[in-house]
């Protein structure tokens, strides 16, 4: 009888026992024990698991794992700061000559520097299994001998944070609310002016030598260009030198929604973009736009008593003033809160009031390239709501930087998201400019002059070609509450914004604040 060639790779052990299978040889039935699966099927379950960080899998498929098997493949992970890998079997097994055999894997690493390379697995024959004979190889054939991996990163030196010209913004010597900025960007550009580190991976041997597997060069960051213009931010700062309370400018570039300058006193919290003040008499542009879209013109008449009951509560004039019938031009130049609280009311109504405010920004998110809020405008409840809504009071709040666009919107005839830094970085999620209608903005330049000319603010003496709002903004509560004073306005390609919190009367504080910056800003 010819004999059969028994297969490659399976030991036939003699055994009498029930899992004995017949083998045919040279002289009858021979049974042997059969040996489960195949070097190629144990390695691939063995790298599959490495690649799921399945220790407990790895640590089954092996032959008598070292107590500390788990701890070495984590340190390995470690090492190399794994973000991911995969593992698999490269070629078929092949006999080593001792009865066990290799298979070949290849590793492709995502790691401090991404890399990959290939590797080794001995297997042999366990409790009728195949199974990993494990040394410091099976990690990688360098650590062979004993040794470990080691990474090595330099980072780039951090991009430059400019101003508009070019000036660095970001030294120890810029002004206190610049850095403020700075750092504001900082934290939400940083992967961009940071770069890429040069990193290198070494094996380290267990003689100590080191030998680089895998190398990544650094790549410089991207400066950051702001719109910033520092002779805008100083004239800012100096203009409020004079004032004892918290306060804050904000000058933007009408045109382009390019934030100028941007001032904090005192510094620490950055009132002018993250503050919610009620705007108070400043929002009267807005109720003033809202008015003139549905009609009225600058010269029609209006009354303007002391004192108006609207909806059950009484508004009043500050200091009582009674300026009789007169246009709606004086009447927004004098501030009436009676006429512009009884107005919105009776030809406006809170839908049309709501729907002009969203125009200039209110409820709108903005992205400015730094934590910003948006102006707010709820929907109001009712008529007194609504009377108070008119005169910037009640629940409606923005911020310097909200008040600074409103005052730009009419200086350009459209109201542009602020922003800080180039158009193409500004963040998702924010909104599109918006344009007011020529008859409102026609007017709105009428008005607005009116107010430094010969209304609420003539005292002051602004540069010729100003336009602009008082605003004493009612916080807290009592009889007599406090005040924030303010004043927004522009001249020619330049708006800003002034606060001064608990400042009183917005022409006694904040609009000779507004003045000494425009005067800063002579012969530019």
């Amino acid at each position: 009888m010819q004999q059969h060639e028994v297969k490659r790779r399976r030991r036939w052990p003699l055994v009498t026992a029930a899992a004995l299978v017949p083998v045919l040889a040279a002289g009858g039935a021979v049974w042997a024990l059969r040996t489960t699966g195949s070097p190629e099927e144990t390695a691939a379950s063995f790298l599959a698991a490495w690649s799921r960080s399945d220790y407990g899998a790895m640590r089954a498929l092996t032959a008598d794992p070292p107590a500390d098997f788990q701890r070495v493949y984590t340190d390995f992970r470690a090492a190399l700061k794994l973000a991911s890998a995969r593992f698999t079997v490269k070629g078929k097994a092949r006999e080593n000559g001792d009865g066990s055999e290799a298979v070949r894997f290849h590793a492709a690493l995502d790691a401090a520097v991404d890399f990959s390379y290939d590797g080794e697995l001995r297997l042999v024959e366990r409790d009728r299994a195949w199974r990993v004979a494990w040394t410091p190889a099976a990690l990688h054939p360098g650590l062979a001998g004993g040794g470990k991996f080691r990474v090595i990163s330099a980072k780039p030196e951090p991009a430059p944070i400019t101003a508009a010209d070019g000036t660095r913004i970001d030294t120890p010597d810029a002004p206190g609310s610049v850095r403020q900025l700075v750092e504001a960007l900082k934290e939400r550009y940083g992967s961009r002016l940071a770069g890429t580190p040069s990193t290198r991976v070494e094996l380290i041997g267990a003689d100590g030598s080191a030998r680089t597997v895998a190398a990544a060069e650094k790549s410089p960051g991207e400066a950051l260009t702001t719109t910033i213009d520092l002779g805008v931010h100083r004239a800012g700062a100096r203009a409020l030198e004079e004032v004892s309370k918290p306060a804050s400018l904000v000058a933007l570039r009408p045109s382009t929604g390019e934030i100028l300058a941007v001032v904090n006193k005192p510094g620490g919290f950055n009132r002018a973009l993250l503050g919610t003040y009620p705007p108070g008499s400043t929002f009267k542009v807005v109720t003033a736009s809202a008015l003139v879209a549905d009609g009225m013109s600058a010269t029609e008449t209006v009354k303007c008593p002391a004192e108006q009951t609207i909806g059950g509560y009484t508004f009043h004039n500050s200091h009582h003033e009674d300026f009789g019938t007169i246009p709606l031009l004086a009447a927004f130049a004098h501030s009436c809160n009676t006429t512009f609280g009884d107005l919105a009311v009776n030809r406006l109504g809170a839908k049309r009031m709501s729907a002009v405010a969203s125009g200039f920004g209110f409820g709108l998110p903005i992205q400015p390239g730094v934590p910003a809020v948006r102006a707010q405008f709820p929907a109001p409840k009712d008529a007194t709501d609504l009377a108070s809504a008119a005169i910037g009071q009640g629940r409606v709040l923005a911020s310097p930087l909200n008040m600074a666009a409103v005052a730009a919107a009419v200086a350009n005839g459209t109201w542009r998201p602020p922003r800080l830094v180039p158009a193409d970085l500004v963040p998702p999620g924010g909104s599109g400019p918006r344009e007011l209608e020529p008859g409102v903005v026609r007017a709105l330049r009428r008005l607005m002059p009116a107010v430094v000319s010969e209304g609420t603010a003539r005292g002051v003496a602004f540069p010729s070609g100003t336009a602009g709002k008082t605003g004493t903004a009612e916080y807290g509560s009592g009889e007599e509450p406090p005040t924030h004073s303010w004043f927004i306005g522009y001249r020619g390609d330049l708006a800003f914004a002034v606060i001064v919190e608990g400042g009183g009367m917005g022409a006694a504080v904040a609009a000779p604040a507004a003045a000494r910056f425009l005067d800063g800003l002579s012969g530019r």
